[in-house]
């Protein structure tokens, strides 16, 4: 025999014990690192719980556990018994694409933080940086080896299917090579070719990637490998079925009406090989009046405006007056459905769109003949300096300096700014308000929070000091703001925000009013990252009682983490006013969230919090029952004396309900909180003469608690019962006084009284 255990087999009872005692200290602990700043008490103790049981003391030899979607393993076997930590811990490694990880005995607390703060970024910024392998080798890891999971290797394992098709499709076109796609990609291929939101996908895919070197390779590079792509999926197609050539082609023309307009202007243009221009031509034949509309209806919702490239592609697209003019009436449909067209300006917004829209583009008005004749000469005179190349390096470190992305970003933002700060025309200062939605889209886009808290506070400060005609503009913009991709672009980077850029993150958040609380809660109804999820919490708190209407769509999320959100969200704002929708989650089919449910009523102790608490024992399923006793047994403070002292005093200790009475009965001397000696010491003197048994053993039970208390006023209370109490009574407290070591001598007992 080999040795090795089976891994078809569980984990051992010990095993089992230690891999569920390391996944919950390491959640504790990474959750801590992140909520937390370094040196608080909180970090303190988590860190140092999992650094004792990683100790050389307690970890004799290297502990290997590998790392599943939903599940955590030891040895290739899985534990005995399902914890929710193990699948939180593993859906958090997972997530860093961690297949494998093996923990050395020894590691310090330092260490320790240091690798659970890695952990609590975003798996996105951490792939940025190479993966989260590498990054921890760059940090000289030793107590912690990673194996990452290479996807490069998965998907050449998967060459039938869709992910590792469009892999290589995508790096052959912008490489420039030939399809190579055996049968079954070809397959694949005709699926895709025949479906337009696949085929949409697929080049959408390809104008988000890079060309393997980098960087983007700019439109024109983007363009090219597009029509390689094109040129190809129309050779598959005319090979192996010719007869779906023409249906190819429009879906091909529904596509394209789903590009940026740089990039479909740059396909237009695109003149390498004969068969480029021809192709397009076809394609852009096809398109029907509805893919043209939405495709310039989509660019306005998005961008708020018409932006120059737009109008430049809707002007190829469509050369007739009259043409434009009908088809832009489609579009102007479809904006006043969305977001945008339910603000106060949008007829003159639309106004601006249509006008742009229909106006060729010309820098005549801009620019002087004399002057566009230096411009043209301005190539051969940079061609001239560059050659003489006589300036000292600090000197053109210095220039470039001025014309780097974050100079020029605040070049215009300060541009922005003053005109808004100096213009009195009206309908000027309307004018300067779309370039400026768009530019704090872009700061919040690179995540410069700073500038993009200094403009939104232009547009707050117009909103509410500034005149009745400005106050409307301003809100207006702020609207649009937020119907667009402002949203998306805070969550993008909260995860990775530092304490400072958070708290001006909240405030930004909180500046913009009640019109923010809505974004807020739809986004974190659909959050799966726990740190960004937090922080988006965080913002809602801050926003006070306003937050609480945001409850309801938040406790009806499908994602369980959003619906403990939700509670945390109820505990906060606190009181009776929570309990109804807290009552409802005490029926929740997650065991955390009916726990966390449980926790929040008990934090209201309220005789009403615990009315609720007990028409659910008592009306509930045995099933129900257990799980609500599980949850509040699982409370080790003193907020739950008062609910299992409610229990006792209210509750029947007969018939379905009588475990519940005896649980109660436990978890008090479970507490050994001094509270729980009086409703003790009544059910020990509560008796039935008709039930000796069910008497004695609810007797039974209350001397166990009191000993399991363990203080001196709960022996007294025992003392006494042997003393002065009925035969019964005597005998059940003699019991628990005779196992006790620290048994006191009883003192001369007064004239007993019989059963």
């Amino acid at each position: 025999m080999s040795g090795l255990p089976d891994a078809s087999l569980p984990l051992d009872a010990a095993e089992t014990a230690q891999l569920i005692e390391f996944a919950r200290a390491c959640k504790a602990a990474a959750r801590a690192v992140t909520l937390y700043p370094n040196g608080h008490p909180a970090i303190a103790s988590t860190l140092g719980r999992i650094v004792q049981i990683t100790s050389s003391g307690e970890l004799t030899q290297p502990l290997t556990i590998g790392v599943l979607p939903d599940g955590l393993q030891m040895t290739e076997r899985a534990p005995a018994r399902i914890d929710s930590a193990i699948t939180e811990l593993a859906a958090l490694l997972h997530s860093h694409l961690i297949g494998e990880l093996t923990i050395h005995p020894g590691g310090d607390v330092e260490s320790w933080r240091t690798f659970l703060l890695l952990l609590g970024r975003s798996p996105e910024s951490v792939r940025t940086d190479g993966g989260i392998a590498r990054v921890w080798t760059t940090m000289a890891g030793r107590h912690v080896e990673l194996r990452e999971i290479d996807y490069t290797e998965v998907l050449r394992e998967r060459l039938d299917g869709e992910s590792a098709l469009w892999t290589r499709v995508i790096a052959n076109c912008l490489q420039g090579s030939a399809f190579d796609v055996d049968e079954s990609g070809i397959r694949e291929l005709l699926g895709i070719a025949a479906d337009s939101e696949k085929l949409a996908a697929l080049m959408a895919s390809l104008e988000r990637s890079t060309d393997g070197s980098g960087d983007g390779g700019g439109i024109g590079l983007k363009a090219a490998a597009m029509m390689r792509m094109l040129r190809g999926i129309v050779e598959v197609v005319s090979k192996k079925d010719p007869e779906q050539l023409e249906p190819v082609l429009k879906q091909m023309a529904t596509a394209a009406g789903h590009c940026s307009p740089d990039m479909l202007i740059g396909l237009i243009r695109q003149s390498s090989g004969d068969q480029g221009p021809q192709l397009m031509q076809a394609v852009v034949g096809r398109m029907t009046d509805t893919t043209i509309s939405r495709f310039v209806s989509r660019h306005v919702i998005a961008d708020g405006t018409a932006t120059d490239r737009l109008a430049q592609a809707f002007q190829t697209l469509v050369r007739d007056g009259d043409e434009q003019q009908r088809l832009l009436a489609m579009a102007r449909h479809d904006v006043a459905e969305s977001p945008l067209g339910s603000t106060d300006t949008f007829g003159e917004l639309w106004d601006t769109v249509a006008e742009k829209l229909l106006t060729s583009y010309s820098d005549a008005t801009f620019v002087s003949e004399s002057y566009g004749k230096e411009l043209s000469g301005a190539r051969m005179k940079a061609i001239d300096v560059a050659s003489t190349s006589d300036d000292p390096p600090e000197r053109i470190s210095a220039w470039l300096r001025t014309i780097a992305t974050t100079a020029l970003r605040g070049l215009d933002l300060m541009l922005m700014i003053d005109l808004l700060k100096i213009e009195q025309d009206e309908q000027r200062w309307r004018e300067l308000l779309t370039p400026l939605v768009g530019l704090i889209e872009d700061l919040l886009l690179v995540g410069d929070f700073d500038a993009a808290s200094e403009s939104i506070a232009v547009l707050v400060t117009a909103g509410g000091a500034g005149t009745p005609s400005r106050r409307q503009l301003a809100l207006t913009a702020i609207d649009v703001l937020l119907a667009g991709s402002m949203m998306r672009h805070v969550t993008t980077h909260l995860a990775t925000l530092d304490e400072a850029q958070f708290e001006r993150v909240k405030v930004m958040s909180v500046s913009l009013g009640e019109v923010f609380v809505r974004p807020l809660a739809e986004a974190l109804s659909v959050e799966d990252r726990p740190r960004t999820r937090e922080r988006l919490t965080s913002i809602l708190l801050a926003f006070g009682s306003v937050g609480r209407r945001t409850i309801e769509r938040l406790k009806n999320s499908h994602n369980p983490a959003v619906r403990r959100t939700a509670i945390q969200l109820m505990r906060q704002f606190g009181g009776d006013e929570a309990l109804p929708d807290l009552t409802e989650l005490l029926d929740d089919n997650e065991p955390q969230v009916q726990r966390e449910a449980v926790r929040a009523i008990l934090n209201v102790g309220t005789d009403a919090a615990y009315r609720i608490l007990e028409q659910a024992l008592a009306s509930g399923t045995a099933q129900s029952r257990d799980a609500i006793m599980q949850s509040i047994g699982r409370v080790r403070d003193e907020r739950a004396t008062p609910l299992f002292a409610y229990i006792l005093g209210h509750i029947d200790h007969r018939g379905a309900l009588a475990p519940i009475y005896l649980r109660a009965i436990e978890s008090l001397g479970a507490l050994r909180d001094p509270g729980g000696i009086a409703p003790l010491r009544e059910v020990l003197y509560k008796g039935e003469w008709w039930a000796p048994r069910r008497t004695g053993a609810t007797r039974s039970a209350a001397a166990s608690a009191l000993a399991r208390i363990g203080t001196a006023d709960a022996f007294a209370v025992l003392d006494e019962a042997v003393a002065r109490g009925s035969r019964g009574v005597r005998s059940a407290a003699r019991a628990q006084l005779s196992a006790s070591r620290t048994r006191r001598p009883a003192a001369r007992p007064p004239e007993e009284h019989q059963a």
